[in-house]
């Protein structure tokens, strides 16, 4: 069991990190250095030898191994990533890099997206330090940097140039997993991830007649660029099953009393109500315009024109979504991948899974632990290439009033005090049996 002295210093360290502002506004401007000298020195404060990389000055990862009793046994990777999304602390009811504990609550950019499992990892590592605990296998312990961006000075140079440091790694576990879900119908959820659609940013490029705006132009690229626009963003993607949502929809039909009907799934959706929601974002590819670029006088018709698309695909749809795009963004327009990422797939029938359900299930015996396939994407994705498979496990047991998915880069992003122990306590019990 995780001592006393862990279910502090969760919260001091989540504090403490989130005021160690480690924002990462993309094209390479955020500095995690300072965060993961904190990690690190929190991690030899336990005994081990942590390791800082980095690929880019100022952007700087850590890895340390816990040595476990069955030196034949793979190894397990539990990873975090440093950096988060920017804040706009005039929006925010508290500075949000105060990191601020103010009735029983965590608050400040990464109190979710994740400071609040860097500091459960650190929190457990130290409690098994203090009892001389050693798992079963070896764990790796991975902070990252560059998640909120590309991952290039992060996990995709720590599997590309350090993959060493993760030998005998075979799976691993990392955010967006074994939250409280509540149905509102008094019901708790605890989704556990167990897959991740793949990654499609997308630049589409119209080329066209460039000349004077009160002139006839039949070659403008403004008008065949906002037409491919306008046909990605009302295309009606077809239903596409994978095996953890359709284990998903399986035992959520079965906790709910409902025929499993996967011949007609939106209607099986709609009968799950709110619970459908774990789901209803990852049974289609999807493609998303979001930024557009033309022009620079309002009587010039440019001759080039530039749109962005955030597109996601489920796994083994990869080839359908180039296709689709293909076909949609037609003979005028060019596409191309801006960042792409596989999607990805882990079984729900593992020994892995089974513990992780089952030590959510001791500290929350009242809750529904369901897999679930994650909308977007995480640092798993990179891992994924030392054939590391990946879950989604940062357990936190969340009031019914708290909005948990809402405050993913939101305003007022805040984590519950008692969320934070209770991560602590599940999480403790996960590793130690893992």
């Amino acid at each position: 069991m995780a001592d006393e002295l862990s279910l502090d210093e969760v919260v001091t360290f989540t504090s403490e990190l989130i005021r160690i502002d480690t924002t990462n506004r993309g094209g390479g401007d955020c500095r995690e250095r300072p965060a993961a000298e904190y990690a690190a020195a929190r991690l030899a404060e336990a005994g081990l030898e942590p390791v800082l990389l980095e690929r880019t000055p100022g952007r700087t990862n850590v890895v340390a191994r816990i040595e476990g009793r069955d030196p034949s046994a793979d190894a397990l990777l539990v990873h975090g990533h440093l950096d988060v999304v920017p804040a706009e602390a005039a929006d925010w009811s508290v500075h949000p890099f105060s990191g601020e504990v103010r009735d029983g609550v965590v608050w400040g950019r990464g109190a979710v997206d994740m400071k609040n499992m860097d500091a459960m990892i650190l929190a457990v590592v130290r409690a098994w330090a203090r009892e001389g605990v050693r798992p079963r296998r070896d764990i790796v312990v991975a902070f990252t940097a560059d998640e909120e961006a590309s991952a290039e000075d992060g996990s995709g140079f720590l599997a590309d140039r350090h993959a060493a440091l993760f030998e005998g790694c075979t799976e691993g576990v990392s955010e967006s997993g074994a939250f409280t879900f509540h149905d509102g119908q008094g019901r708790q959820l605890y989704p556990i991830a167990a897959g991740e659609r793949g990654t499609a940013w997308l630049k589409l490029t119209a080329r066209g007649r460039a000349g004077h705006g009160s002139k006839v132009n039949g070659d403008n690229a403004v008008t065949r660029l906002a037409a491919a626009v306008a046909r990605i963003g009302e295309h009606e993607w077809p239903l596409r099953l994978t095996p953890t949502v359709r284990a998903a929809l399986t035992e959520l039909a079965a906790l709910y009393g409902i025929e499993t009907d996967l011949s007609d799934v939106d209607a099986l959706l709609d009968k799950l109500g709110t619970a459908g929601k774990i789901v209803e974002a990852t049974v289609r590819n999807s493609a998303n315009p979001t930024m557009l670029d033309a022009g620079y006088k309002i009587n010039v018709i440019p001759g080039e024109a530039v749109a962005f698309v955030d597109g996601r695909y489920l796994p083994g749809c990869e080839e359908e979504f180039r296709a689709t795009l293909d076909r949609l963004t037609g003979p005028d327009v060019d596409w191309e991948f801006q960042h792409r990422e596989v999607a990805l797939q882990a079984p729900v029938d593992s020994p892995t899974y089974a513990r992780m359900r089952a030590a959510v299930e001791e500290f929350a015996p009242e809750g529904h632990v369901v897999p679930f396939c994650m909308s977007g994407g995480t640092d798993a994705k990179q891992f994924s290439r030392l054939g590391i498979t990946g879950y989604g496990f940062a357990p936190l047991k969340l009031p019914q009033d708290l909005d948990y998915q809402a405050l993913f880069h939101g305003v007022d992003e805040r984590v519950p005090v008692e969320a934070l122990r209770f991560g602590v306590r599940v999480l403790d019990r996960f590793l130690r049996t893992a």
